[in-house]
């Protein structure tokens, strides 16, 4: 007998918090569609959302805590696991120190409500100051810039898309990435509302992407240039004269420096350089500052290169000296319902240094960049045991080849992660958390930076197994053997979340936040989310700064420049030769960790070298052929895609493939494997300002490997059925 029921959530696999229809016949997953009443996403959905079904059902996730025996790998019961691990840990730091455990926070713990919210527990218990996390790979530079300007490293500014006239896209695709820092459901639609209201959307980008083919207008950058770029039109608000003062400003003690920082960065100095002529520019400028609203918005390509934190930071200056912070239109805050601001750490940058690169912590992690060496270099405060959370950096971070052998070399590991991959297979044992549809969900970082106000949770889809743990029961667990003397309030807080979960804090949470009369009971009878309203100018209240004021830091960046001027000749005319490395994303792809889904892999391979026309011809290479891509730290062989969709000089690889490595399980990755570009990504090459990694930009050699023709013969060859001799 059929018992269909209905069930609404948040998609928790990317940052646009897309609202699910899921209609479920028991245990069975029927169908997964958009939610229509869905106050946030209106029953937008793209492809991943189905992968929740894949991640769920898939027979490869692992469900019991594994151990890795001289005969393999075996299944161990809870307690033994728990114990284990917690042994090893204590082990290291007893022989080696405290700081002998390094520990990596893999980007899927930020969709995960009871992680978030009880992750201080394990990491308190561990006290360890070798911390890593995806965040230096990734937007770092946005965090400290938060934190410099707004006074807490959450309190970031997002585009209000919704009601601008005039969008800025630089080194930004959100139509693949569904919005990024910028939380945004129906991204593509949002343009197209922008030009239907008579505005104008523009991109900067090495590569014509999935967001300029519906843009008005599309520039070519030269990777790692946006800095020049972004100081010329800084440069050029002033020329033309379209400073002008505002309430923020006001509150911006600095505000008259910023006029000197870019005087020697002409439209016509840098535009040799960049790529983008001195009039277009200049036209840049004019059309962004005469635009009724306008907004500069610019994400991972900008972030990862080697002056990620002072090109976000100019990207700041350019909307406050218009005008465009803290107005309708422009960059504003969010008011999310719950203030996890109000209750965590604001960052410190540079509390901290590196072991061997001396590289600046923020909010106690160290840049990834630093990892492997880490874990390599004898001495005092080398990293002996690691602990991931959901994290697969052998495929993620600088160099993975280099990291791969490090973990080889560990005394001890522990993977909290439901997937043997790439980084769990060294691990001495892994504690596999429920699948995403067996917890409840609320997404407390997201909507910190949503650019509409609103608030959702759903109760978990399916109740987990009996031998079944969630992450913050493994968090808590680990916590109590490896402190077993804890504070009076940390007692206290790991009993009340054991008995009433993670479902106890959220609550708190609500209460006490941004919006009186909000419970997790009200939301509970809202299964379609609850409206706040949009974004509000804030300023001065949102602001986290003792003094409620702006602080520019204007001598920390000014530093800075003293290295563009050293990296960049600008009375050089000449064209610059160096192949430049970039990734770019799929709508289908999330890094690694969705690969193992029969849905989002299907259909051709996306894991290609795309390079121009021209470019190919001088190398020799023609369409299919296998291409050898090498840098500073190695190569790879990767399938050539011709195409005009990118920059001359420029070459591309998505990132997150890579699963050819032995002693995985992952029969579906496996089988679309690809190659992974972090094997040739270089753990060397910084912005030494924040110490985020540079993963844009890389300058690589390219030989042709096998011309398709003979590649294709070797395929045929290699699927021919063996002939048994006689």
């Amino acid at each position: 007998m059929s018992n269909q029921q209905t069930h609404y959530r948040t998609c928790n696999l990317c940052e646009a918090m897309c609202g699910l229809e899921i209609k479920h016949d028991g245990e069975k997953i029927l169908t997964i569609k958009g939610d229509k009443k869905d106050i946030f996403s209106e029953g937008h959905i793209c492809p991943k959302a189905t992968a929740l079904q894949d991640l769920h059902e898939d027979p490869d996730r692992l469900r019991t805590p594994m151990e890795r025996t001289e005969n393999g790998w075996k299944e161990i019961s809870w307690p033994e696991a728990l114990d284990k691990a917690a042994a090893g840990i204590q082990k290291v730091q007893k022989q080696h120190g405290k700081n002998a455990l390094g520990i990596y926070i893999g980007n899927p713990n930020a969709h995960n409500l009871g992680g978030i919210l009880t992750m201080h527990e394990v990491l308190g218990a561990m006290k360890t100051h070798n911390r890593f996390s995806a965040v230096s790979v990734d937007h770092l530079p946005h965090l400290i810039v938060a934190h410099h300007l707004f006074g807490h490293q959450l309190r970031i500014a997002v585009p209000d898309i919704n009601h601008t006239q005039h969008m800025l896209i630089i080194g930004a695709n959100p139509i693949a990435s569904n919005g990024s820092i910028m939380t945004v459901a129906n991204v593509k639609q949002k343009l197209k509302d922008i030009q239907k209201r008579g505005g104008k959307v523009v991109v900067i980008d090495p590569r014509h992407t999935e967001t300029a083919k519906v843009a008005d207008q599309h520039h070519f950058i030269r990777p790692g240039s946006d800095i020049l770029m972004l100081l010329a039109m800084l440069n050029e608000i002033y020329a033309q004269g379209f400073n002008v003062k505002s309430h923020a400003s006001e509150l911006t003690p600095e505000f008259d420096k910023i006029k000197n920082l870019a005087t020697q960065y002409t439209a016509e100095k840098v535009a040799p350089i960049t790529g983008i002529s001195a009039q277009e520019i200049k036209t840049l400028v004019k059309e962004f500052c005469e635009a009724p609203s306008s907004v500069c918005y610019g994400r991972m390509g900008v972030s990862v290169q080697e002056f990620g934190l002072l090109s976000q930071y100019l990207i700041m200056l350019i909307n406050l000296v218009t005008g465009r912070l803290d107005t309708q239109g422009g960059v504003m805050f969010s008011k999310p319902a719950v203030d996890i601001i109000k209750n965590s750490g604001r960052g410190n940058l540079g509390h901290r240094r590196s072991r061997l690169k001396d590289l600046p912590n923020f909010h106690g992690e160290f840049p990834v960049s630093a990892m492997s060496e880490e874990m390599l270099t004898p001495g005092d405060g080398q990293i002996k045991g690691f602990f991931t959370m959901a994290g697969n950096p052998v495929l993620s971070t600088p160099n993975g080849k280099k990291l791969e052998g490090a973990l080889e070399n560990l005394d001890f590991m522990v993977c909290v992660d439901y997937y043997l991959n790439e980084t769990t297979r060294h691990a001495n044992i892994i504690l596999p958390p429920v699948s995403p549809l067996e917890r409840e969900h609320y997404d407390l970082t997201y909507h910190g930076v949503a650019v509409h106000n609103s608030a959702k949770y759903a109760p978990a889809l399916f109740e987990k197994q009996p031998n079944a743990k969630h992450d913050w029961e493994i968090f808590i667990e680990l916590a109590k053997r490896l402190d077993k003397k804890p504070k009076l309030k940390t007692r206290i807080s790991r009993s009340l979340t054991s008995w009433f979960g993670p479902s106890f804090l959220l609550n708190a949470g609500l209460k006490t936040g941004n919006y009186k009369g909000l419970s997790l009971k009200k939301l509970k009878k809202s299964p379609h989310g609850i409206d706040l309203g949009p974004l509000e100018p804030q300023l001065p209240n949102a602001l986290k700064t003792k003094d409620k004021k702006i602080h520019l830091n204007i001598d920390f960046y000014q530093a800075d420049l003293k290295r563009v001027a050293q990296r960049f000749n600008l009375e050089e005319t000449a064209a610059h030769n160096d192949i430049l490395l970039i990734g770019r994303r799929h709508l289908r792809s999330n890094n690694s960790w969705l690969h193992n889904s029969k849905r989002l892999v299907k259909g051709k391979s996306r894991c290609t070298l795309m390079l121009h026309p021209d470019l190919a011809r001088e190398q020799s290479i023609e369409q299919g052929d296998l291409v050898k891509v090498t840098s500073r730290v190695g190569s790879i062989e990767v399938e050539a895609e011709i195409t005009n969709e990118i920059m001359p000089g420029v070459v591309s690889i998505p990132h997150g493939w890579g699963h050819n490595r032995q002693g995985t399980r992952q029969t579906i990755a496996n089988d679309h494997a690809g190659v992974s570009v972090n094997d040739i990504t270089d753990e060397q090459f910084i912005d030494e300002l924040s110490g985020n990694a540079a993963v844009n930009g890389v300058p690589v050699v390219l030989v042709n490997a096998m011309p398709k023709h003979i590649l294709q013969q070797r395929m045929e060859k290699e699927d021919e059925p063996e002939v048994a001799m006689a």
